[in-house]
C-alpha cells in the first residue's frame, strides 16, 4: 500500500524510473544469438561415460553433411559428372572440404553424397559452411542435373534449420498470444486500454529477462560463479520457450491485480484509491506465488546443463522483476495516469460510456420520531 501511494502520487517519475531500468536491462537482448550448446554434463554420469566410449572407439571430425539425391535417374553419368564436379569445389582451408562420397541406397532409387564442413558442427564456421554447400556448390552442381532433387541433412543442417525455424516463426508466436490475450482482456474488463497496457508490460517483463540471460550466458558475466562454460548464445528453444510460460505466468497474478482494482473502482472509489487498495489487498498473495516460483526455478542453477541454468535465471528473475517493478511500480503509474479512460470501452457499443456507480455518501442513521 505504502508503494502503491508513492507511485500513483507521482507516477510520471516512479514509472520513468521503472521503464527506463528494465529497457535498459533489455538492451543486451538486441544482440541475442540462438545456438546449440555443446554438452557439458559431469563426465561421471553414466550417459556422458558411454558417449566418450563411442568417440574413442569410432573417431571422427564434426558429423558431415548428407546430400540426399532423389530422381529417375540418380546413378547414371549425369549425376556421378555432378558429384565429381561438386568434390572438384572442396578444399582443405575452404568452408566445404573433402573428401567427398557417394553411396548408393534403396536399390539405386537415391545417393546419399556426404560432404565435410568447416567448423566444429555448430559454430558459426559450420553454419556458414552450410550455407555456401546450400547456396553455392549443389546449385553450381547437382543444381544442374535435370530430373533429380536434393536436400541437405545431418548435425549441422539439422541444428540450423531448428534455430532458423524458431528464430522466423517467433513473431509469428508473440503476435498470436498477444492477439489472445487482447481478446480474452478485453472481454473480461470491458475495456481495450487495458489489454494494450497489459500486453505491453509483459513484453517488457520478458525483454528484460532476455537481456539478463543474454548478459551472464552468451556474454560470460558469471561463468564462474554458476558454473558453467559460455558457448556465446543462448540455447535455441529456451527464449521461446520463456516467452510463452512467462506470459501465461504473469498474466495469472495481472489479472488478479486488475480485478482487485476494479472492483475498488465500480464501488465508487477514485482511480487512485482503487489502485492502492487493489494492490493493497492482492499483495500478499501475488508476493508469496512469486517468491514460492523463484524458490522453485533457483534449484535449476543446481542443475549440470546449461540451459536448465538459463531457464533458472531467467525465469526466476523475470518472476521477480515482474512481480516487483512491473506489478509494484509500472502498473500503477500507468493506471494512474489514465485514470477513469482505463475501464472504459472505447468501442462505441450498447450501453458504453455510461457513468458507473457510486458510493452513496454515508449518514447518519434517523433519530426516533418525536
Amino acid at each position: 500500500a505504502a508503494l502503491a501511494r508513492g507511485v500513483v502520487a507521482r507516477p510520471v517519475i516512479w514509472g520513468g524510473l521503472a521503464a527506463i531500468a528494465l529497457l535498459a536491462l533489455a538492451t543486451p537482448a538486441l544482440g541475442l544469438r540462438l545456438g546449440q550448446p555443446p554438452i557439458e554434463a559431469p563426465y561421471d554420469l553414466p550417459v556422458v561415460k558411454t558417449m566418450t566410449q563411442i568417440e574413442q572407439a569410432f573417431p571422427q571430425a564434426p558429423a558431415p553433411a548428407q546430400v540426399v539425391v532423389t530422381g529417375s535417374d540418380v546413378t547414371g553419368p549425369k549425376v556421378a559428372a555432378a558429384i565429381g564436379a561438386l568434390r572438384a569445389r572442396t578444399s582443405a582451408g575452404g568452408p566445404v572440404r573433402g573428401p567427398v562420397t557417394a553411396t548408393s541406397i534403396g536399390g539405386g532409387r537415391a545417393v546419399v553424397v556426404t560432404v565435410q564442413l568447416a567448423g566444429n558442427g555448430q559454430d558459426s564456421a559450420s553454419f556458414h559452411a552450410l550455407a555456401a554447400l546450400r547456396d553455392q556448390d549443389l546449385l553450381a552442381t547437382l543444381g544442374k542435373v535435370p530430373g533429380i532433387s536434393y536436400a541437405v541433412t545431418g548435425d549441422t543442417a539439422s541444428s540450423h534449420d531448428n534455430i532458423q525455424l524458431v528464430h522466423d516463426n517467433t513473431p509469428l508466436v508473440i503476435a498470436v498470444v498477444a492477439a489472445l490475450a487482447f481478446v480474452v482482456l478485453l472481454a473480461g474488463f470491458g475495456s481495450v486500454v487495458i489489454p494494450v497496457v497489459s500486453i505491453v508490460l509483459n513484453l517488457l517483463s520478458v525483454a528484460a529477462a532476455y537481456g539478463l540471460i543474454t548478459l551472464i550466458f552468451q556474454d560470460g558475466l558469471l561463468q564462474g560463479l554458476l558454473g558453467y562454460t559460455s558457448f556465446g548464445g543462448i540455447t535455441w528453444w529456451v527464449p521461446l520457450f520463456m516467452f510463452v510460460l512467462l506470459f501465461g505466468i504473469s498474466m495469472d497474478y495481472h489479472v488478479f491485480i486488475l480485478s482487485r482494482i476494479r472492483e475498488h473502482w465500480t464501488r465508487g472509489s477514485s482511480p487512485r484509491e482503487a489502485i492502492v487498495g487493489g494492490i493493497a489487498s492482492s499483495a500478499g498473495v501475488v508476493t508469496s506465488a512469486a517468491l514460492i516460483m523463484v524458490a522453485v526455478f533457483s534449484i535449476f542453477l543446481t542443475l549440470p546443463l546449461i540451459e536448465l541454468k538459463i531457464l533458472g535465471i531467467g525465469m526466476g528473475a523475470a518472476v521477480l522483476i515482474d512481480a516487483t517493478v512491473v506489478r509494484g511500480v509500472l502498473l500503477p503509474a500507468a493506471l494512474s495516469l489514465l485514470g477513469d479512460r482505463a475501464w472504459r470501452l472505447r468501442l462505441r457499443r450498447s450501453g458504453a460510456g455510461s457513468p458507473r456507480p457510486r458510493a452513496a455518501p454515508v449518514t447518519a442513521p434517523a433519530g426516533p420520531a418525536r
